[in-house]
């Protein structure tokens, strides 16, 4: 689906999920050869087999595709008068393989569900007038080796994974906003979740109060015991006699049991 270079205005549509082919995993219909043949009455011609073939921008260079055609599952609709948001229903679109919506005018926010696209290869949203943060789920895509976000009103850390950081700073550039590695600037909130895992999944009753009533608790318990010990002698005494009589009885057992093998194996 290449609208690439047009007068296009308006918003993305919304039922962009009907497009039943990018919607699914895999790759129904790689076939890109065609028969083609007539006849003319009684006389017919030898069928001709040709193949298709496109060319198209791809990861920012122009690639021909023949035989892999069916393969390159794209939506393109960069360098138009495109406005507003960008509508969630396109994370719909699993299947979908590279997605540029680059040199438009939309705005709002990138959809958090955007790492529902596990098949993305390349996203390219440059130029364009998004803020807001980079959702924590798009470090989830592990296929993603090309991104191009430059260009934005994009706002605070880049999210920690696998992918975000090995990335060129230049994809990130002009969003004054931006900050966390691969850039150089560094968020000036250092108790900022870095990690996207841990962003997500964070335990909420591990606090610093958990760890002071921890603290607490234990010199209670632990002097608790110890002085009772310490003033009260039947307590002490009783105590004492309690381990004596349980070291008494290991080692009777320990005795026991190595005679025992040593009977076995004589």
């Amino acid at each position: 689906m290449d609208f690439f270079m047009n007068n296009i205005s308006g918003s993305i549509p919304k039922c962009l999920n009907n497009l039943t082919t990018l919607a699914q995993k895999g790759n129904p219909s790689l076939s890109s050869s065609h028969i083609y043949g007539e006849s003319k009455g009684n006389e017919s011609i030898a069928p001709t087999i040709y193949e298709d073939d496109a060319s198209f921008i791809w990861k920012g260079t122009m690639q021909t595709y023949k035989s892999t055609l069916g393969l390159v599952k794209r939506i393109d609709l960069s360098s138009n008068r495109l406005t507003g948001e960008i509508p969630s229903e396109i994370t719909h679109l699993v299947g979908l393989i590279s997605l540029n919506l680059s040199r438009n005018q939309l705005t709002g926010q990138i959809t958090p569900e955007i790492g529902n696209l596990e098949s993305l290869d390349s996203l390219d949203l440059s130029r364009n007038q998004i803020d807001g943060r980079i959702p924590t789920s798009l470090a989830r895509i592990d296929r993603l080796s090309f991104l191009d976000l430059s260009y934005n009103n994009l706002s605070g850390k880049i999210p920690t994974g696998t992918q975000l950081q090995s990335f060129d700073p230049l994809d990130y550039a002009e969003n004054p906003l931006l900050c966390g590695p691969p850039l150089k600037k560094m968020c000036a909130d250092q108790n900022e979740p870095t990690d996207w895992s841990n962003e997500e999944d964070k335990d909420e009753f591990i606090t610093l109060g958990f760890y002071i009533s921890m603290g607490i608790g234990f010199a209670i318990g632990f002097w608790g015991v110890c002085g009772t010990l310490i003033f009260k002698r039947s307590w002490r005494y009783a105590y004492f006699k309690f381990l004596n009589d349980l070291n008494d009885w290991l080692y009777a057992g320990i005795a026991l049991i190595k005679r025992q093998l040593k009977l076995a194996y004589a």
